[in-house]
């Protein structure tokens, strides 16, 4: 039985009735060795039921409905589910709709993040789809009074093989009906070599509407009587509000404060003059003296060192560096970072004094129902959150504070209230990507062969640290996650940023390896090669080599040529690139990249490869310019003015390739192509002029100061 803070089936089904006929299969229990390879936070949740029960509808149309809590936030989700559901379902791709990230009308959370939407989601959609088939074949069965085994699917239809004449539609067979059955086997899915829709590029089903603007954000709802609201801020984090003065706000026509405690916000019909309501306001705070900056931050968190995590280990550390002719060691920095999405938060939010609805850019709609509800005092059934396109997340939507301030606002009102954060108030409120530091240090043997890798990443996290190498000593050590108790030391908030911990670890790795292999003098891919048996890990590295056209020579060369490799979601993943250093200024300038990925079936190959150029692109940003800069809590990043991020002039050209792998299921898509950026790059500019830039990003000032070490 499901939970009980879930529908029971009576109430789905009278759900359902209200929304209209249609067939609602329902889905066996989740498969217990499934499960047990889950997370058990995040998407799979405390609030998900280990029954889990996966739903969709056939209306009388013919025409499906797909329901998932998974968002659309420009990843191509809202594209690629529904070639799984039309799959296994055997119907036309084009008859498939898709309501995504309503917490009243889709039955469980899914959550966006973590490259999830195909590899994990995907499993139990196929299932649910080859189930609701078999279902669909029993009820035509009785239909055509012809056996089952005679009968087969295609297109919508359920058809007698010996008598193709003799057909019938799903929606003929669910006659506007609700039928509740289940099958006692469920079909194995389809073969690779069975595929029909899964395996084709699809035209992204969003892309008309974003090109013309007819694309729906939280910022374009619009209700009768919509007030937009500006709320005081403080300066600095950490900052107390010592007294406020509204009176002089007071005197605009149609302004209305809402203050409740260190809480104030202006509310008027117009956002021009909620802002000047606002300017108004005269405040005073007491600022925090942390002595905390920018520059000081790694002395301060290593100072505060969290307990231990071993991500990986073998061997024994002591006898690989007693085996070691030449040690190498290094430390490696990385700043804060920010997501800085196109889209600012926002959310709007409506209280008819029975139900609160929020229209919300959240990558976790059913969080911030259960937030928007506790903080409230208000029953769970009560809250609706409904998520419309996103512009852009990257692990940076998922709080979402500004959804319980309109709520809030709503609540107190009882007029429609939107909150749209300024993009200062974007880069203030971010929980950004952890300033870390990576401490390694290893050894060389007379052969050239790595003897001991003795690896600790602090802050980052674990995700990308384990070995992969084939080390006889190693050990990888985490001290700190981006979740948890550790992210009290930060001054700021922290959280996940695209393959959270996998970019700091990733770009530490290869820049040592590249270290090491330059003083065995080796070829650094051929160094890499030598110690790796993954045949994966082999297979992409060859890939970019071929396609970049790769000749051996000893780092550094004076080419120019970068090299990185890594594992995210389980897609292998690996990098190469060209760069040219101006020695007079320090700029880097990219002038190619190549990423070749195994990530197992691949679902939409067009939507895959745009993936992976909207990774590379990103990860131009946090490799060489993106930085927060800050003191005593406040922050001097707080628009692009000062925070750059890539733009169209300065892209490379990139390739991209993706290695067939039918043997595999689908693997994450999202986020791979990222994590080797900082990398590649990294042993570019060693390779172009034998310096090391040992902290991200790596700016020109800093790759001056590197130039000066050589």
């Amino acid at each position: 039985m499901m939970q009980s803070s879930f529908m029971n089936r009576r109430q789905f089904l009278k759900r359902m009735g209200v929304l209209g006929g249609g067939i609602v299969i329902y889905f066996n229990a989740l498969d217990r060795d499934v499960l047990a390879r889950m997370p058990r936070s995040g998407f799979l949740g405390a609030n998900i039921p280990t029954d889990f029960n996966a739903f969709l509808r056939i209306g009388v149309d013919n025409r499906i409905i797909l329901y998932t809590g998974k968002i659309e936030m420009g990843q191509g989700a809202m594209t690629s589910i529904p070639q799984l559901l039309a799959e296994e379902l055997d119907v036309n791709y084009d008859s498939v709709d898709i309501v995504m990230g309503d917490t009243d009308l889709c039955p469980w959370d899914a959550g966006t993040f973590g490259s999830l939407s195909i590899r994990h989601f995907g499993i139990f959609l196929r299932e649910a789809a080859a189930e609701a088939r078999g279902v669909l074949k029993e009820l035509a069965s009785a239909h055509l009074k012809a056996p089952v085994i005679s009968l087969t699917t295609e297109n919508g239809f359920v058809f007698d093989k010996s008598k193709p004449g003799r057909r019938v539609t799903y929606g003929e067979l669910t006659k506007g009906n609700i039928i509740e059955k289940h099958l006692n086997d469920v079909p194995p899915l389809k073969p690779v070599s069975k595929f029909e829709t899964m395996g084709k590029s699809f035209p992204r089903r969003d892309a008309v509407e974003k090109v013309t603007g007819a694309a729906k954000f939280s910022g374009d709802i619009r209700l009768p009587g919509m007030l937009y609201a500006k709320i005081l801020r403080p300066p600095a984090h950490g900052a107390k509000l010592i007294k406020a003065d509204v009176d002089s706000a007071k005197t605009i026509n149609g302004i209305h404060i809402v203050k409740e405690g260190d809480f104030i916000a202006v509310l008027h019909e117009h956002p021009d003059e909620a802002e000047q309501g606002l300017a108004q306001i005269e405040a005073q705070f007491e600022r925090p003296a942390t002595g905390v900056d920018d520059k000081t931050i790694f002395d301060h968190l290593l100072k505060s060192t969290p307990e231990p995590e071993i991500a990986s280990e073998g061997g024994n550390l002591k006898t690989g560096e007693k085996l070691a002719t030449d040690i190498i060691e290094n430390t490696y920095f990385n700043s804060y970072v920010a997501h800085a999405p196109m889209e600012p938060h926002t959310a709007v939010a409506e209280f008819d004094g029975k139900k609160l609805t929020v229209w919300a850019s959240t990558q976790t709609p059913f969080p911030v129902k259960k937030l928007i509800a506790e903080r409230l005092n208000l029953s769970p059934d009560v809250v609706r959150v409904i998520t419309p396109y996103l512009g852009g997340a990257f692990g940076g939507k998922s709080a979402s504070q500004q959804a319980l301030e309109a709520a809030r606002l709503a609540k107190r009102t009882g007029k429609p209230v939107q909150v749209a954060w300024s993009r200062a108030e974007e880069f203030f409120y971010d929980t950004f990507r952890p300033a870390a530091v990576v401490k390694i240090k290893s050894g060389l043997n007379g052969s050239g062969a790595i003897t001991f890798w003795d690896y600790n990443v602090y802050y980052a996290g674990m995700r990308g640290s384990e070995q992969f190498y084939e080390i006889p000593h190693h050990k990888e050590t985490v001290h700190g996650r981006w979740r948890g108790s550790a992210g009290k030391n930060h001054p700021f908030g922290i959280g996940p940023w695209r393959a959270p911990a996998n970019n700091t670890n990733t770009y530490a790795r290869d820049l040592h390896l590249n270290l090491m292999a330059s003083k065995a003098g080796a070829d650094p891919l051929q160094f890499r090669l030598n110690h790796l048996k993954d045949k994966r890990m082999i297979n992409v590295l060859k890939a970019a080599a071929e396609t970049f056209g790769w000749q051996p020579i000893k780092a550094p060369s004076g080419r120019g040529y970068g090299i990185a490799c890594g594992i995210d979601a389980g897609t292998y993943v690996a990098f190469m690139a060209e760069v040219e250093v101006d020695k007079n200024s320090g700029n880097v300038d990219v002038k190619r990249v190549v990423c070749a990925q195994d990530m197992g079936v691949v679902v939409n190959p067009e939507g895959a490869k745009m993936q992976m150029e909207g990774c590379i692109t990103m990860g131009l940003g946090y490799a060489l310019t993106e930085e927060i800069h800050f003191k005593d809590g406040e922050l001097f990043d707080l628009n692009f003015d000062t925070y750059a991020i890539p733009t169209f002039s300065w892209l490379p050209k990139i390739e991209t390739v993706i290695l067939e792998n039918p043997n595999l299921p689908p693997q994450g898509g999202g986020e791979p192509a990222i994590i080797g950026m900082g990398g590649v790059i990294a042993t570019a500019i060693h390779d172009a002029v034998g310096a090391a830039v040992f902290q991200l990003p790596m700016t020109p000032e800093r790759v001056m100061e590197a130039l000066k070490r050589v």
